[in-house]
């Protein structure tokens, strides 16, 4: 059998990884390719902000699941400490004594090999497969190649692929200006947007296309018409844009929920509901969508308080909350009486708008027979003494 062993920290991993896998198990027939994320690099620190080593090992886990005869292995990371590659492949051979051993690199290891640890003895146990990432790499591996060759006896091969041309230092960087999600698995994207691991920010293309597919898509413009409002007012009053716009694309993601599911949301992101809130829906959809936003997106404090509070108001709102309130009330697509007196005054007044807004919110639940939550009944009185005061 022959068995590719393909090590690294995998911090992420990434599209780059995922191509080079790949070929290398048609490149070199391989019946099983073993990738093992390292505990510990023995030539350099993890990277600031990086998850620790089992989130690591979750995301090869998802980077690698569609690879042919790939399997993601914790060896190293049950082992602890710095991972050396030569224990690795001691364990690799005595698990597997008969088998043909493949160690696959890129260019740059294979041209400072013989600084690593023992390396002899991982020339006695694996052939060296080299992929190559950029045109002309050719000869520099055949040149590093033929020494190894000569001087110990060395079996190496050329993978002959030109994998994706990118490295994790650069998507780390690239994940912090709200960019590099075209680099990564969907699905490894995601786990980092979950967590903010490298002080990662969404996409927002990327964050737009999770949220529409969790609305009725009568509800997209809005939600479009939100963003845009959320992002002017924020400039407006000096707002965070960035958060205003995260928040204005996620506000309504459970608004289709029925009351079951809005209920089991609560009770999963441990949110506290009052009578009035338990048996009716719509009050719940802001809260719920504030849980998915913190919880499955990793919106901060500040973004999921201007979500929880963006259907009732409440005292003593933040600036991002006063700000999500009003882009849903006076989005473009909106259309009643008084929204355009309201839309002027949102740029003019901010407190006024809001207390115009509270007022308007509460008359027209009265007269439709709908009592009026405490909260917004709470939010007017407030704002309105902040206006004589």
């Amino acid at each position: 059998m022959k068995i590719g062993i393909f090590g690294g920290t995998f911090n992420p991993p990434h599209a780059g990884h995922v191509e080079a896998a790949g070929q290398a198990v048609k490149a070199l027939g391989l019946d099983r390719l073993l990738i093992i994320p390292d505990a510990a690099p023995p030539h350099k620190e993890i990277a600031d902000g990086s998850p620790d080593a089992a989130a690591r090992l979750s995301m090869a886990k998802l980077a690698f699941a569609d690879i042919k005869h790939c399997r993601v292995s914790e060896m190293e990371i049950a082992r602890g400490g710095r991972s050396y590659t030569v224990d690795t492949l001691r364990r690799v051979r005595e698990k597997y004594p008969r088998d043909k051993l493949f160690l696959l690199m890129g260019t740059d290891m294979l041209l400072c090999f013989e600084e690593w640890r023992e390396f002899r003895e991982i020339l006695d146990m694996a052939t060296l497969a080299v992929f190559t990432r950029r045109e002309g790499e050719s000869e520099v591996i055949e040149r590093a190649a033929a020494r190894l060759r000569q001087r110990y006896d060395a079996s190496v091969k050329t993978v002959g692929i030109h994998a994706i041309d990118v490295s994790s230092t650069f998507i780390r960087a690239e994940l912090t200006q709200r960019r590099g999600e075209d680099l990564l698995p969907d699905g490894v994207y995601g786990e980092i947007i979950r967590h903010r691991w490298y002080g990662a920010k969404p996409s927002f293309p990327w964050l737009r296309k999770k949220a529409y597919a969790m609305l009725d898509p009568k509800r997209i413009a809005h939600v479009q018409g939100c963003e845009e409002e959320a992002a002017r007012l924020a400039r407006r009053w000096g707002a965070d844009e960035e958060k205003a716009r995260e928040a204005g694309i996620l506000h309504d993601i459970t608004k289709k929920e029925k009351l079951d599911e809005q209920l089991r949301l609560c009770e999963k992101y441990g949110i506290i509901l009052d009578e009035m809130e338990r048996t009716e829906g719509k009050l719940l959809h802001s809260k719920t969508g504030a849980g998915i936003a913190k919880y499955e997106f990793g919106c901060d404090d500040e973004i999921y308080g201007a979500i929880f509070w963006h259907t009732t108001g409440k005292e003593n709102m933040g600036l991002l909350e006063k700000v999500i309130y009003m882009a849903d009330y006076i989005e473009p697509n909106r259309d009643f009486d008084g929204v355009e007196q309201l839309r002027h005054l949102a740029y003019t007044d901010l407190d006024k708008a809001l207390e115009m807004g509270f007022r308007m919110s509460i008359e027209d639940m009265r007269s439709r027979g709908i009592v009026p939550h405490a909260r917004t009944l709470g939010a007017l009185e407030w704002i309105r003494k902040g206006q004589v005061g």
